[in-house]
């Protein structure tokens, strides 16, 4: 039993989506009688087409793209339904045969569908071009013209669909034990059984006992399955590199750039300009170690509010909807007017539930649907902002799927977090110019530099961790827990340089985040987005209300054309290798108004 008598009430408890748009419950008949009736439509589709698709005509072409939107479409709904469902219970043995049930039904799919990719990468140039270009293709040129960036790295079909096959039962298996190993976990704080989500947001209490015990409860907890975390880390960091040397990509971080759209020399250029600017994180934690009144500031301190007069630090669930729609009104009404269907049409699931998965993230589902929001709400300030940024990412999702169907829905993950940090920024600065109290200024401040390190230099950090680990697993064989643990501290360590010390405790930390396992590589698009966000925020507020309408069109442009081309259209040159700096010299800017209010708050601690 998870204790939860010491949290307060939110009025988030019972915030739960409806998953009825896709089905009425786990033992609806509909969901089988749809995945009888997907698979009776993918054999139709496989036998029309297959074999044919490198010479089909464009009315041909047009036709059988809408079959396959509607095809991606039914199975999306399957899929969608079945992982939200999951992600609310881990725990629940139903759910979980109904995941690995729809896991194994979406690889039959998949493997049946193959050929149409496969074979039009197999296309004569010449005649891909003619089709690319031809207006009755418009509205799918994009989705034909990117495709074929995956040419040079393609198997034949019959690799292609053992590695869907073999997914089944490893990558997504391990994923999925992993969800689950973490979801069942218990972590003894203080003689309560809690979950790691609650034991994190101790983190940020202002008593440092707290949060030491906190840190301690967490790290005994990791340590405790550090057997089976580190094994999973090793076999998905194999597995990756043995498809990887099929399909001869050349590094690691090779097919997430191919994936995000995004060349190699503009990851490289954020990675350098991140990691060469880490001395902005020491200035601020520096300072808040002068403010705390520490000698040494320690990895759980990172988080500590500061000992000076703050806001309101708890919010109702109504309190935080009403800033978060209000933020957005100001903006933009559509964005506003989008945001507040989330609510009302019960498109949310908010409360901290034992089994449910940690974290927060926004499922863009399919354009018959609806996207839906997924949070652990406590009635932290911190909370709101993470409330505003999956909005934003629904918000996006929503304008996209509306615009441009099922191929135009997903972004990259480079641009996937435009709206989402757009929509923290428009709530932080809303609060920031309704408050006139200068020591409540610079704790929201404060709050948002944090918010904003763990967004960029923390991810990129994280970052040259999964570099130096999928190198040393590449070329030194399987890794101890010890030794994955000293590839973290050293990738930390370095962004904080002087001004915090890492425990040895922390050196079990790398073993909870999902993203290296489920996502390899895709760390570094929150730099990207967020550096990419203070840049268009300053271009709003130059341009006032004329930037608006364009920032609500390169969100419902989706993936209908290449992020440069798309941010082109709000003067954003995604070419510009230094194009970064910009973005960093807005934070480091906010590290300065901090370092001055606070020497004018506090004269006596800078004497």
């Amino acid at each position: 039993m998870v204790a939860n008598a010491t949290q307060k009430v939110t009025g988030a408890e019972n915030v739960l989506w409806d998953l009825s748009v896709f089905y009425a419950g786990i033992d609806d008949p509909a969901l089988q009688r749809d995945m009888d009736n997907l698979r009776d439509v993918v054999e139709s589709f496989a036998a029309r087409y297959k074999g044919r698709v490198a010479q089909l005509d464009t009315e041909e072409m047009v036709d059988a793209i809408k079959e396959l939107e509607s095809i991606y479409d039914s199975q999306g709904r399957i899929g969608s339904y079945a992982s939200l469902l999951f992600s609310t219970d881990t725990n629940n043995p139903q759910y979980g045969a109904l995941v690995q049930k729809v896991t194994e039904y979406g690889a039959q799919i998949n493997q049946k569908i193959l050929f149409f990719e496969l074979e039009w990468n197999l296309a004569d140039d010449a005649h891909a071009q003619q089709l690319i270009s031809h207006p009755t293709l418009a509205e799918y040129r994009h989705m034909l013209e990117a495709e074929r960036r995956y040419k040079p790295y393609q198997l034949s079909e019959v690799e292609e669909q053992l590695l869907v096959e073999k997914s089944v039962t490893g990558r997504n298996a391990w994923t999925r034990f992993f969800t689950q190993l973490l979801g069942a976990l218990r972590l003894d704080y203080r003689g309560e059984q809690l979950t790691l989500t609650q034991v994190l947001t101790k983190l940020h209490d202002a008593d440092r006992d707290t949060r030491r015990d906190a840190a301690a409860s967490i790290t005994a907890a990791l340590k405790g399955k550090a057997m089976e975390l580190s094994y999973i880390f090793n076999v998905l960091a194999a597995d990756k590199a043995s498809d990887d040397k099929r399909r001869g990509y050349p590094t690691w971080i090779t097919s997430r750039n191919l994936s995000n759209k995004a060349p190699d020399a503009v990851v490289d250029a954020l990675i350098n300009a991140v990691t060469s600017n880490y001395e902005i994180v020491a200035r601020h934690y520096r300072l808040k170690r002068v403010l705390l009144g520490y000698d040494d500031l320690t990895d759980y301190d990172r988080y500590a509010p500061l000992p000076v007069k703050e806001g309101d630090s708890f919010y109702t669930w109504d309190e935080a909807r009403e800033i978060v729609l209000k933020a957005f009104s100001v903006f933009s009404p559509r964005m506003a007017e989008i945001a507040a269907r989330f609510f009302d049409e019960n498109w949310i699931h908010a409360p901290v539930l034992p089994g449910k998965r940690g974290g927060a993230f926004c499922a863009f589902t399919v354009p018959s649907a609806h996207p839906f929001v997924f949070v652990n709400y406590e009635g932290t300030a911190r909370d709101v902002m993470t409330l505003a940024h999956e909005l934003g990412h629904g918000i996006h999702a929503y304008l996209a799927g509306e615009a441009h169907g099922i191929f135009g829905l997903n972004t990259p993950l480079t641009t996937a977090e435009m709206a989402s940090t757009f929509g923290e920024m428009l709530v932080f600065n809303d609060l920031m110019s309704k408050e006139s109290d200068p020591e409540v200024r610079l704790a929201m401040l404060a709050h948002k530099l944090e918010d904003t390190f763990a967004t960029v230099f923390r991810q990129v950090s994280m970052n040259r961790f999964e570099d130096a680990f999928h190198t040393a697993r590449r070329t030194q064989g399987e890794l101890t827990a010890e030794r994955i643990g000293e590839l973290w501290m050293g990738t930390q360590q370095q962004m904080f340089g002087d001004s915090v010390a890492l425990g040895e405790h922390y050196k079990a930390w790398w073993s909870y985040i999902p993203h290296f396992l489920s996502t390899p590589g895709y760390v570094y698009a929150y730099a990207f987005g967020e550096l990419l966000v203070l840049a268009l925020f300053n271009i709003y507020q130059q341009r006032g209300a004329e930037f608006v309408p364009q920032f609500v069109d390169v969100l419902a442009a989706g993936d209908s054309d290449w992020p440069d081309q798309i941010l082109a259209k709000v003067g954003v040159d995604l070419t510009d290798l230094n194009f970064w700096n910009e973005g960093l010299s807005i934070v480091r800017g906010m590290v300065e108004q901090e370092e001055a209010l606070a020497r004018q708050l506090y004269p006596a601690k800078f004497a």
